[in-house]
C-alpha cells in the first residue's frame, strides 16, 4: 500500500486540442496518464473531471521516479513560488513523456497481437451501420405508401 501519494496535473495546448497529463508518484514509482480535452478547460471543469473520472483513468506502467524531497514539508510561500515557476514553464516532465511513450507502444503491441478482435469489431460496426440504413429505407418506403 502506498504511504505517500503525490499527484500533479499539467494542462497545455497541443495543436489543435488542450491536453492534460496526470502524474502520480508513490513510493518512488511514477505513473502517468494523458487526457485530451476539447476547448480550454477551466478550474471548476478540471475539478469536476477529476472527481468524476479519476478512478477510470488508465495510468501507464510504473517507472522509477527520482524525487528525493517528497516527504519534506515546504514553507507555504516557497511552495507558491515553486507552483508559479512550474506554471511558467511549458510542457511536461521528461519522465512523464517517457512513460506516456511506453504506454503508447504497449498499446500498439496489444493491437498487433489481436488482429482478429479488431477485425470482428469492424465487421460488427459495419453491420450496425447497414441495419440502420435498412431501417431508414423501410421507414421512408412506409411513409411514401
Amino acid at each position: 500500500m502506498c504511504v505517500f501519494l503525490r499527484g500533479q496535473l499539467t494542462v497545455f495546448y497541443e495543436e489543435p486540442f488542450w491536453v492534460g497529463v496526470f502524474e502520480r508518484s508513490c513510493d518512488g514509482q511514477l505513473e502517468v496518464c494523458k487526457v485530451t480535452f476539447g476547448a480550454e478547460p477551466k478550474g471548476p471543469e478540471l475539478y469536476a473531471f477529476i472527481h468524476k473520472h479519476y478512478d477510470r483513468l488508465h495510468f501507464s506502467a510504473p517507472i522509477a521516479d527520482d524525487l528525493d524531497d517528497v516527504h519534506k514539508r515546504l514553507n507555504p510561500k516557497r511552495m507558491q513560488r515553486q507552483i508559479r515557476k512550474a506554471a511558467d514553464e511549458k510542457g511536461v516532465r521528461t519522465k512523464a513523456q517517457a512513460a506516456i511513450q511506453l504506454q503508447l507502444e504497449a498499446g500498439k503491441l496489444e493491437r498487433k497481437k489481436n488482429p482478429k478482435r479488431r477485425k470482428n469489431w469492424k465487421i460488427k460496426l459495419r453491420s450496425k451501420k447497414s441495419s440502420k440504413r435498412r431501417n431508414r429505407k423501410s421507414v421512408a418506403i412506409s411513409l411514401n405508401h
